[in-house]
């Protein structure tokens, strides 16, 4: 799966901003401070954010940055699309018709890692940023599920 710093470091800093803003901007040199990013790499993806109508900014003194909604509302593929990170586990170039192979045909396993990206998709649109703050977000139930999938098989 392709998901680089650029999509990490977004849901990051916006995690960071939906628990300290309480209603006031927060400073993006905070965040950085905080989350031990390049201030300069965080006003890249703010302003890709900003244009995704992520946040909205507040200049003069006290400025910084606000959720331009409920941390509820924002979904983490919200973020991660905003800054241009596209999720895929496959090796083509989305929408187009050449496949992955020297030859521009699909690889056999194309289907299964389409289906995974697809998944992810899904399980990101599920999360909101309020989730995660809130520790609501279910990796341990799927690190359970896993468990007593990995049980039944070694009982056959």
């Amino acid at each position: 799966m392709k998901l680089t710093t650029k999509g990490r470091y977004a849901v990051m800093a916006m995690a960071d901003l939906a628990r300290h803003s309480s209603g006031s901007p927060v400073a993006l040199a905070e965040i950085a401070d905080r989350q031990e990013i390049s201030l300069s790499y965080l006003e890249q993806l703010f302003a890709k954010l900003r244009r995704g109508n992520l946040v909205k900014s507040v200049r003069g003194p006290g400025g910084g940055y606000l959720l331009s909604r409920a941390a509820d509302e924002i979904r983490i593929s919200d973020v991660i699309l905003a800054v241009d990170e596209p999720i895929k586990a496959t090796r083509c170039e989305l929408g187009s018709p050449r496949g992955c192979m020297p030859s521009a045909g699909r690889c056999i396993t194309h289907d299964l890692w389409e289906g995974l990206s697809h998944h992810i998709q899904i399980y990101l649109g599920s999360v909101s940023l309020g989730d995660v703050i809130n520790g609501r977000v279910a990796a341990q139930q799927g690190l359970d599920t896993l468990r007593k999938a990995g049980q039944a098989i070694a009982a056959d």
